[in-house]
């Protein structure tokens, strides 16, 4: 073999080499990550999400992809959206309730990994908080049963308050158990209910007004991630009819609420990450327990308070794990 043909062979296969050591790597896997709200009004769990990802050594772009699906608070367009991930062949899918409702109608095979805010037995997500079986398991930050510590901390910081407006999300599947925790919660500290529920952007500005008229002193806002999705709507309203309000998350207290309390949703979507990746080692979804809310946050705007004219006991805001100023 002439010396010019051996460097051309050569140089060939150093080309060849890297080309065929790609082609050996295995691709990397994709995960579905499905909501029903805006990118923009999830950012904060997208890096709960991305940091839970990165503890279990996984980074995107490097060893894991990611698929973000918004439908922007068009529920209608999440069958599609589930349906679409899954004909794509993603790994795992990750999303909150309605949307792992939606993409549990089209598949039983693809694991299915839920951050949910409600009880997932009593919903159908999984039978069993234990032993979840089939395709599904998840993060739970349930907070319909804390009606009663979250009027106890609204009492705290409005005792005057005779009459508590309580406003309910009209599509949330457990209204029914979250209905009964706030009158218990109301009747148990001797206050007058004034229940009311809103599914729309308009029934919530009709709920807000009756309140007022209604003389409320105080407002519990409930669970449910379409009242999520209007959090700005609620801020604005409250704002505008000078009525202290207390919510379930701190996404509220971010643009303006007065107050929240509940389990950390930041927290719950990190987990959940942890769930994606032993899935993606081979561990069966089925065999993985529900975890349960471990964080909890109040959080408290003293920009809204003085903006209301409210005073924070220093118990209460020595109590607040995150004050916003």
């Amino acid at each position: 073999m002439r010396r010019r043909e051996f460097i051309t062979l050569l140089g060939g296969a150093a080309v060849a080499w890297p080309l065929a050591a790609r082609a050996q790597q295995p691709a990397m896997p994709v995960v579905g990550f499905l909501r029903s709200a805006t990118a923009a009004g999830s950012a904060h769990l997208v890096t709960a999400f991305r940091l839970g990802l990165r503890e279990a050594g996984l980074v995107e772009g490097q060893n894991i992809t990611v698929e973000y699906s918004w439908a922007d608070n068009q529920n209608d367009r999440l069958a599609e959206m589930a349906a679409d991930l899954v004909r794509r062949g993603v790994a795992v899918i990750v999303g909150s309730f309605i949307p792992v409702k939606a993409a549990m109608a089209v598949t039983k095979t693809t694991p299915i990994v839920f951050v949910a805010g409600i009880d997932p037995v009593r919903v159908g997500l999984v039978p069993s908080l234990n032993h979840p079986g089939g395709n599904v398991t998840g993060v739970v930050f349930d907070t319909v049963e804390l009606a009663g510590k979250r009027l106890g901390l609204l009492h705290e910081l409005i005792p005057r308050a005779a009459i508590i407006a309580v406003l309910l999300d009209a599509n949330f599947p457990d209204i029914e158990t979250e209905v009964k925790d706030a009158q218990e919660a109301v009747r148990a500290i001797g206050r007058k209910i004034l229940l009311l529920k809103a599914g729309n952007e308009r029934e919530i500005d009709a709920a807000f007004a009756t309140s007022v008229d209604a003389g409320a002193g105080a407002l519990l806002v409930g669970s449910g991630p379409f009242f999520i999705g209007q959090r700005r709507q609620f801020a604005a309203l409250a704002a505008r009819h000078a009525l202290p309000a207390s919510y379930v998350t701190r996404d509220y207290v971010e643009v303006g609420g007065l107050m929240s309390y509940g389990p950390s949703q930041t927290d719950a979507y990190r987990r959940a990450a942890g769930y994606v990746a032993r899935i993606l080692k081979g561990e069966k979804p089925g065999d993985l327990p529900v975890e349960l809310p471990t964080k909890f946050d109040l959080a408290i705007n003293l920009a809204t308070a003085k903006a209301l004219g409210l005073e924070v006991p220093p118990m209460l805001l020595a109590r607040a794990d995150e004050v916003i100023e």
